[in-house]
């Protein structure tokens, strides 16, 4: 080996190595006087988190067994509370009142899972963990969804496709399929409006990719796009998925972000043992 390679290399160790070190020196609880939220939260001894159940991500334990809440974002709190020294306090929060809860200084983070919007991002910073999409189905039967390839394919004059009228999927719907026949119904307290595909009043419909696990175990004959690892991979309209603490906080924000990145492989894995059971 020559001396010019060997000189290179070491240089390459030296410098992983002080990456290495520069990530877990970020890890360290920031030293007291940098974060007024982490003093404070060290100082009452608590680490109060807003919880509202969001399957997979967050819900309750209703075993008899273990912790009150389990999931990724829960995984994460207690991760927080452990390197802070302190306690989680579980804070009730509803849809109405998981984000306000933070300027109100009710808690110090919502573990509830939220969806990154550009509005949420005005008045919050996300520590984010997972995503969400959404899948495309109809029935299986159906040979325009069976010979389909991609959901390109259902941006077609001949494909009907519903959709719940005031949904989060019908902007995405109208700008995603602007060639295909659009069937908007009322809601019916379902994840997607199964009905219209069972009646074969439409081709196909759209639907969390989360939901769609359940519904594909309890309805059978329906096939989802994208195709493989049970659409769970999709990227159609991909939302980032993450916990939530007040802006202005850039030291809180960074460490908790810095104990995250690590993380994120057993995380994810903890989220897929999740949807499995669903």
């Amino acid at each position: 080996m020559s001396i010019g390679r060997t000189t290179r290399l070491f240089a390459s160790a030296i410098l992983s190595l002080g990456l290495m070190a520069q990530a877990a020196a970020a890890q360290d609880v920031p030293v007291p006087g940098t974060s007024a939220r982490i003093d404070a939260i060290k100082k009452s001894g608590q680490l109060r988190v807003g919880v509202l159940s969001n399957p997979p991500w967050l819900l309750e334990n209703t075993t008899s067994s273990g912790d009150a809440w389990v999931g990724p974002a829960w995984t994460l709190a207690k991760e927080y509370a452990k390197r802070l020294g302190v306690q989680v306090q579980l804070v009730p929060v509803s849809h109405e009142t998981k984000v306000p809860v933070l300027a109100a200084n009710q808690v110090d983070m919502t573990i509830s899972p939220l969806s990154v919007t550009k509005e949420r991002q005005k008045v919050v910073d996300f520590v984010t963990y997972s995503k969400t999409s959404l899948c495309v189905f109809g029935r299986a039967d159906n040979p325009k969804v069976k010979n389909a390839k991609s959901v390109d394919d259902f941006n077609s004059p001949d494909v009907t496709i519903a959709y719940f009228t005031g949904g989060g999927e019908e902007n995405w719907v109208k700008s995603r399929f602007p060639n295909a026949k659009l069937r908007g119904v009322s809601s019916a307290g379902t994840a997607a409006p199964v009905e219209e595909i069972m009646a074969k009043r439409a081709d196909v419909t759209p639907i969390n990719r989360i939901p769609w696990i359940a519904l594909n175990k309890k309805v059978k004959g329906l096939q989802a796009l994208p195709q493989g690892n049970n659409c769970q991979d999709s990227t159609e309209a991909a939302n980032e998925i993450g916990l939530a603490i007040d802006k202005n906080q850039p030291e809180y924000l960074n460490w908790l972000k810095a104990v995250a990145e690590p993380m994120l492989p057993a995380l994810q894995a903890e989220e897929e043992r999740i949807v499995a059971t669903m």
